[in-house]
């Protein structure tokens, strides 16, 4: 499966979210310490989204392993931005391995990342796909299961819905069509951030005015681990967790550190 985060908060490098911190993004994408599903490596490409004085989101992706990429150390230096999304891709089996597959997928100010699978693909999501309009499903970015997540919450969202309202009826009714799916998602438009855990693990940490998310936490201290079956609603200066699914929820506890 993959690994990404997002950051929200004051003017950061990219070098110092996705490639400096001891167990950094750049290190997940080969030795991850919490991959549950299958998988070892992170290497069939990586992606990074940013935004800079409310315009819409830049993005930089390569079909490329993260460390093959000799341009990015440099270019992650000299950019900062107070809002962040970046992502490292190990492919489902049968997917494209091009860098129209890689996260982040975006539209207009909206920045998206799935880490997960939907299983039973596409047979099992078929019927969900029936109510996108004939034009969605022919522009896909490419033709898999991320990328009809992504259409999905579009339609919620350009429907009316709010970011928060749009990923969890999305991930809920995937979910429900097929059960074994890992359906952890990052949205973002650079204000707010929209993050679920359904599977895969998913980590929060806050000071006075930022808040990360990251499939793993990148140092021993400072970070609580977000509950199965959630939904992350945040901004810079606030974090809110609630229960996506029915059933027991092992609430955040504060504080709470991870051994890496």
């Amino acid at each position: 499966m993959c690994r990404h985060l997002a950051y929200l908060g004051p003017p950061v490098s990219l070098a110092s979210l996705v490639l400096e911190p001891p167990h950094s993004l750049y290190r997940q994408s080969w030795a991850p310490s919490d991959m549950r599903g299958g998988g070892s490596v992170n290497a069939d490409g990586f992606g990074l989204g940013w935004y800079v004085d409310g315009a819409a989101p830049v993005r930089y992706r390569r079909s490329v392993p993260i460390w093959a990429d000799e341009s990015l150390p440099g270019l992650a230096r000299s950019i900062q931005s107070g809002a962040v999304l970046a992502a490292v891709r190990n492919g489902t089996v049968g997917s494209p391995l091009t860098e129209s597959a890689v996260a982040p997928f975006v539209r207009d100010q909206w920045l998206f990342s799935h880490n997960g699978l939907i299983s039973g693909w596409p047979g099992s999501i078929s019927k969900l796909a029936e109510a996108l309009p004939v034009s969605e499903l022919l522009t896909l970015d490419a033709p898999m299961d991320s990328a009809l997540l992504w259409a999905l919450i579009q339609d919620r969202l350009y429907s009316g819905s709010s970011a928060a309202e749009a990923v969890a009826s999305v991930v809920r009714e995937v979910a429900a069509a097929a059960p074994e799916s890992r359906l952890n998602v990052l949205l973002t438009d650079g204000e707010q951030l929209v993050a679920t855990t359904w599977t895969h693990s998913l980590w929060v940490r806050r000071t006075t005015d930022s808040v990360t998310v990251s499939s793993e936490p990148w140092t021993t201290d400072g970070w609580e681990e977000v509950p199965d079956y959630s939904l992350l609603l945040a901004t810079a200066t606030t974090v809110a967790i609630t229960p996506l699914a029915p059933g027991p929820q092992e609430l955040p506890m504060e504080g709470r550190q991870c051994t890496l």
